[in-house]
């Protein structure tokens, strides 16, 4: 048998909850005649059927129907002012909520004028106040049946996320150029997402972005285009990881005899490969009389050893396919 609710109230002793259900499963059982004490920074609101009964603000009030005419429907047999009736009753806080948390679960994969594609995290803050706090029952709770802080939380979480994807994917050109762009992408990230948090009853009053950090592949492929000094070509980019292919085959492990032969076994092909990304790239590979490159004059040869680089790690999957890609075309 449900428990009938004579007096309604809760003091948030924790300071972070947006949102709390009384009661917190199910339906309570009111009594016309309760009371309903609203501590400073709250609003009760009491909500049944995705609608809401009425608003209650700061200060001890008496449930009557005159403060709440929807019971008037809900009661058919009324004998006495302490009839109950079943409703659900939310305490909005409607104080600023300040240092929230949101950050990407996963990486984000986007494209990059100098290194193709990246793939990056980000984590900021936000600082958000319920506006309309019947508005914000109605949505939360009625439409999206989110009862608890954490449910909010997470959900807000995820908008921001997906604003901030979108905005980046639009506007980036380079992860090099973001640092010197964090204000601006957190304003036009705040501007997008006023509307979305309206629409729920919140006011965002700010939003930072404290980093987007790239992943452990990304940064390791901006380092290596640091070393050579050739961060805007790409040509210069796979020539340089040829080069260092061969530097890696020469200085192979192994046993004196065996060394001598797996280093050169190693250069050798450090040397091919070397050579078929230098030809592919600037598109010659013969003297000064006009001779075409080992791509065209010998397609199948290259590719083999594109494939032979490929399994000995001297070039990834991506550069693989994109050569490959470009050969083919050439036929």
């Amino acid at each position: 048998m449900a428990r009938i609710l004579d007096v309604i109230e809760f003091p948030d002793t924790s300071g972070k909850e947006i949102v709390h259900r009384i009661p917190e499963h199910g339906q309570g059982d009111f009594r016309i005649g309760s009371q309903v004490i609203v501590r400073e920074g709250q609003v009760a609101v009491f909500f049944r059927d995705g609608k809401a009964l009425d608003t209650f603000g700061p200060g001890r009030h008496t449930i009557t129907t005159a403060n709440i005419p929807l019971l008037i429907d809900l009661i058919k047999n009324v004998f006495d002012e302490r009839t109950p009736f079943t409703a659900e009753c939310y305490f909005v806080t409607t104080r600023d909520f300040v240092d929230m948390r949101w950050g990407t679960p996963e990486p984000i994969t986007l494209r990059d004028e100098v290194l193709r594609m990246v793939r990056l995290r980000a984590h900021g803050t936000y600082n958000m106040q319920v506006a309309d706090p019947q508005r914000f029952v109605a949505q939360i709770v009625g439409a999206r049946g989110y009862y608890t802080t954490e449910d909010v939380v997470n959900y807000l979480r995820s908008l921001i996320v997906n604003r901030f994807t979108d905005l980046l994917g639009e506007n980036l050109t380079t992860i090099l150029d973001l640092p010197a762009m964090f204000d601006e992408i957190a304003a036009a990230t705040r501007v997008r997402l006023r509307d979305d948090f309206a629409a729920l009853g919140l006011a965002l009053k700010q939003l930072y972005i404290m980093s987007v950090s790239p992943t452990e592949e990304t940064a390791k492929a901006i380092d290596e285009a640091a070393s050579m000094g050739a961060i805007g070509n790409m040509d210069l980019y796979l020539k340089f990881k040829a080069a260092r292919a061969i530097g890696d085959a020469a200085t192979a492990e192994g046993g004196t005899a065996a060394s001598g032969m797996q280093v050169g076994m190693g250069l050798g092909t450090g040397i091919a490969a070397a050579k078929v990304i230098a030809d592919s790239l600037t598109g010659g590979g013969g003297g000064a009389g006009g001779a075409t490159s080992s791509a065209s004059s010998d397609p199948v040869s290259t590719l083999k050893t594109l494939k032979q680089m490929l399994d000995e790690g001297l070039i990834t999957q991506e550069e693989y396919d994109a050569k490959k890609a470009e050969i083919l075309k050439r036929l």
